[in-house]
């Protein structure tokens, strides 16, 4: 909103600091430190509210040291974190952008399904809280909409040089001339394909058609077959796993905002026709504004860290973790960096991973030999430390050490061929 209303005032009256909200940086900022401003001021009135309402935490007894502490910790803290995202967004964004509109669209999405998960289970007494079957339709529904904005919107496009796009009979949506840095035109076009960066391939791009070779010309009209059940496994698996690491205070509120602050970087880098060029990865007209998102994002993790880490104040419950997962996914593949979530989301990939590996194990195991059996003495992998005795302190804070070493491999893998 401030965005249009400067950029009205810029125009109209040519008001002199106006065109500061024309740049993406002074923007991500201000974003930043409006999330901080109002998950530390306003987060704290939220936590009080809470207790007076009596949402506590029901903790069921896994024998783990300090567990009984933590009941009746004021839980649904995952508001904190919305309005953190949400409010300094509309007031710094460019709300015309597709882009900013479908990350709106996917935090209020998941931030419903959470908060109705979290209702139930508070206010209705119900420690299942909303239907399994229930929470994946949401999850697919949300992974529908993504994938089929990602294909068919107008407004989202890939920009690369005409005679590539025509070799490769991509559908080019408009051309371009541009001078290049000897003063020569070129021609550029906007493209609708669902080409996707990938490291360690030659050229960084991979192209979903391309699974669909068989069917030769009519590829690229299929596509969508493969596209949309895989972008829709990202957004459940990424939400599901969030949940999943959000088992002690801090940890999946930290290893989110250093994810958050990697999906920064590469908006920057995808929106900007040189740094995209320099780096061989897909230029997303566009894309940039996802750094004033992806600010929003990290102020709001790095504010919610000021009443949610050791011993914490408040959980921020299915309501804010459903919702990080859902923003992480979401953002991943918008920015067609989706192949890169395996390192740059490890953690939450290896915390999903021990609990598949603790059952799948016990199962077989149980029919093998008549009883089950456990590879971790607990899973997630971060109840297994707590288990060996770990403080959870230091637990959190070497999972974020490894949060920052797959961050910087991330970056790293953009020029890696």
């Amino acid at each position: 909103m401030l965005y249009h209303l400067f950029e009205w005032l810029e125009g109209a009256y040519d008001l002199k600091g106006a065109g500061l909200f024309r740049y993406i940086t002074f923007r991500a900022g201000a974003a930043v430190v409006i999330s901080l401003l109002i998950s530390m001021v306003f987060g704290g009135r939220i936590v009080r509210f809470l207790k007076r309402l009596q949402v506590g935490e029901s903790i069921r007894d896994l024998g783990l040291e300090g567990q009984k502490e933590k009941e009746g910790t004021p839980t649904m803290g995952g508001v904190i974190i919305i309005m953190a995202i949400m409010v300094p967004c509309l007031l710094m964004a460019d709300l015309t952008n597709v882009y900013v509109l479908l990350m709106l669209l996917a935090t209020t999405w998941m931030a419903i399904i959470g908060f109705i998960d979290d209702y139930i289970k508070v206010f209705r007494k119900n420690k299942k809280g909303l239907s399994g079957k229930f929470k994946i339709l949401g999850q697919v529904g949300l992974g529908i909409i993504v994938g089929l904005t990602m294909l068919f919107h107008e407004d989202v496009y890939v920009r690369m040089d005409l005679e590539e796009a025509e070799s490769m009979g991509y559908e080019v949506l408009e051309v371009i001339p541009v001078e290049n840095e000897q003063g020569e035109t070129i021609e550029l076009a906007n493209v609708r394909t669902t080409l996707t960066n990938v490291p360690f391939m030659k050229g960084n791009r991979f192209d979903y058609c391309q699974l669909l070779w068989f069917l030769e010309k009519n590829a690229a009209n299929l596509v969508w077959i493969i596209f949309i059940p895989f972008v829709i496994l990202i957004v459940t698996a990424v939400s599901n796993a969030a949940n999943l690491t959000d088992g002690i205070d801090g940890l999946a509120t930290g290893v989110s905002g250093i994810i958050g602050a990697v999906l920064g970087i590469l908006a920057y880098v995808s929106g900007n026709s040189i740094a995209a060029n320099y780096l061989g990865i897909l230029h997303l007209p566009g894309a940039s504004e996802l750094v004033i998102f992806s600010a929003c994002f990290l102020g709001a993790c790095i504010g919610f860290l000021w009443y949610n880490a050791y011993p914490a104040q408040v959980f921020m419950g299915d309501t804010g973790s459903l919702t990080l997962g859902g923003i992480i996914a979401a953002l991943a593949i918008v920015l067609r960096k989706e192949l890169l979530i395996p390192i740059m989301c490890g953690i939450f990939v290896v915390e999903n991973l021990s609990v598949m590996i603790q059952v799948g194990y016990f199962k077989y195991t149980k029919r093998k030999y008549g009883e089950g059996r456990r590879v971790f003495l607990m899973s997630p992998l971060h109840h297994h430390y707590q288990k060996k005795g770990l403080p959870e302190p230091k637990i959190v804070t070497r999972f974020w050490i490894i949060g920052i070493l797959l961050a910087v491999m991330t970056i790293l893998t953009l020029k890696i061929r």
